[in-house]
C-alpha cells in the first residue's frame, strides 16, 4: 500500500529525508550523469532524486499513482505532475527515454504489472532505475523513513523480477549504509558511515539501487522468400480387376509445401 504523499513530502523536507536524498542520489547520479537531450518519467514519489537533472533533461514528468496522491512538482517552477493509475500509465508507447521508480515498487499492489507499464511507456534500449529497500538492511526493518513501510526485496528477487518483465540488469549498487537514526551524532557521521560500510558489509546497505535496460526481441520475417519443404503425403490407389478387388496398397507421392 502507498504511503501518503503529503506524509513523503514532509519526511524529505527534514534534515534525515534531506541527508538520504543525498546519499541514495549518489549511486544514481553515477549511473545516470547526464540527462542532456533526454526525457525523464518518475513513478512513485521520485521528484526528490529528478531534481539534479531539471535544467538538463528535455522532459521530466512525475507520474504519482493514485492511491498516494500527488502534489506540485516541481515547487519552484510550473508543475509537472501528474495523477496516474500505476498499471494504466496516461503515455504512448516509447514515450521515454528514462524512467525512475522511486517508492513505487515497494509500495504498489502489482510490481509485475506496474514495470510492464514502465516498459511500455520506454523508448527502445531506454533505461528505468529502482529503488527499493534491502531485505538485508536496517532500514527495511525501522519505521523511521518510507523505505520501513514498503516490501523489502534482496538483489536475486530484484533482478529476477526485472527479467521477467524484459529488462536487462546492467548495474546495481547499495547505498545508506549508517544505522537508522534521526540523532545528530548518526548523521554528522552518515558519510564515514557509508564509505565504511561499502568495503566492510557491502551486502547489508539499506537500499538497492539497480540500472536496467529495456530488452526488444526481435520477431521472426514474415515475408521474402518462402521456403520448401518437401512430406510425404499418403495416397491409396485401389487395385483391381473386373471380378472383385484386391486389398488397398499404399503408397507416397512427394508434395511441395
Amino acid at each position: 500500500m502507498y504511503l501518503d504523499v503529503v506524509h513523503l513530502r514532509a519526511f524529505y523536507d527534514l534534515p534525515l529525508g534531506s541527508l538520504l536524498r543525498s546519499l541514495i542520489g549518489a549511486p544514481i547520479h553515477k549511473m545516470w550523469p547526464d540527462m542532456k537531450g533526454k526525457s525523464l518519467l518518475g513513478i512513485g514519489y521520485a521528484g526528490p532524486f529528478m531534481r539534479p537533472y531539471l535544467d538538463s533533461a528535455e522532459r521530466a514528468i512525475a507520474a504519482m499513482p493514485a492511491p498516494q496522491g500527488a502534489v506540485s512538482w516541481p515547487r519552484e517552477r510550473d508543475s509537472a505532475c501528474a495523477l496516474v493509475e500505476d498499471d494504466d500509465l496516461p503515455f504512448p508507447d516509447a514515450f521515454f527515454d528514462r524512467v525512475m521508480l522511486v517508492h513505487a515498487l515497494d509500495h504498489c499492489a502489482d510490481p509485475a504489472a506496474l514495470l510492464r507499464e514502465a516498459w511500455r511507456v520506454l523508448a527502445p534500449g531506454g533505461r528505468l532505475i529502482t529503488v527499493v529497500p534491502n531485505r538485508r538492511g536496517l532500514w527495511a526493518r525501522s519505521e523511521l523513513s518510507p523505505f520501513g513501510y514498503g516490501r523489502p526485496y534482496s538483489g536475486g528477487q530484484l533482478k529476477d523480477l526485472l527479467k521477467r518483465c524484459q529488462f536487462n540488469v546492467l548495474e546495481d549498487k547499495e547505498a545508506l549504509f549508517m544505522p537508522p537514526s534521526s540523532k545528530r551524532a548518526v548523521l554528522r557521521a552518515a558519510r564515514t558511515w557509508e564509505s565504511v560500510g561499502r568495503r566492510i558489509w557491502p551486502v547489508f546497505g539499506g537500499i538497492l539501487v539497480v540500472e536496467a535496460e529495456k530488452v526488444v526481441f526481435q520477431s521472426l520475417p514474415s515475408g521474402g522468400r518462402k521456403s520448401r519443404l518437401h512430406v510425404l503425403r499418403p495416397v491409396f490407389i485401389p487395385e483391381g480387376v473386373a471380378t472383385g478387388l484386391k486389398p488397398v496398397r499404399s503408397v507416397h507421392r512427394r508434395v511441395d509445401v
